[in-house]
């Protein structure tokens, strides 16, 4: 079971601006971006790209504000944040290996570097909530 384990003022901060950019790509998920981002859904996937949209929003929305306001189990949000980004990565290698153009990666040299950092993002929730910490 994860221990939860006390954070720094600048991982304090970290997870404030992680948690309000996951609320809003959650609301352009709803809004705004709904197009730009069913660019980002592979093929594959089962199921209708704008569900897969909207669905993907309302958990970044809700993670984003359990990143926000929920102490407690910030570390347990932080691992499920983590996989959240790995869990979406094949649809950045689907906007890559399409050449795809959404949110300006209108180049395959820009949607090449997007790759690189999914994992900042994943490592960043681990390390913002202590969730890297607990884990071990």
């Amino acid at each position: 079971m994860l221990q939860e384990t006390r954070t720094t003022p600048l991982q304090d901060v970290g997870r404030g601006l992680l948690g309000s950019f996951m609320v809003a790509a959650g609301t352009g998920h709803l809004s705004f971006a709904r197009g730009p981002f069913q660019a980002q859904v592979p093929d594959w996937v089962p199921m209708d790209k704008d569900t897969v949209v909207l669905l993907s929003g309302v958990v970044e929305i809700g993670l984003g504000l359990t990143l926000l306001f929920n102490k407690r189990h910030r570390a347990l949000v932080g691992l499920g944040l983590a996989v959240f980004f790995a869990a979406v990565f094949p649809g950045n290698l689907h906007q890559y290996a399409k050449h795809l153009s959404a949110f300006g990666l209108d180049t395959d040299t820009k949607r090449l570097v997007r790759l690189f950092f999914q994992p900042v993002l994943m490592g960043w929730a681990l390390w913002s909530t202590g969730g890297r910490k607990a884990w071990r």
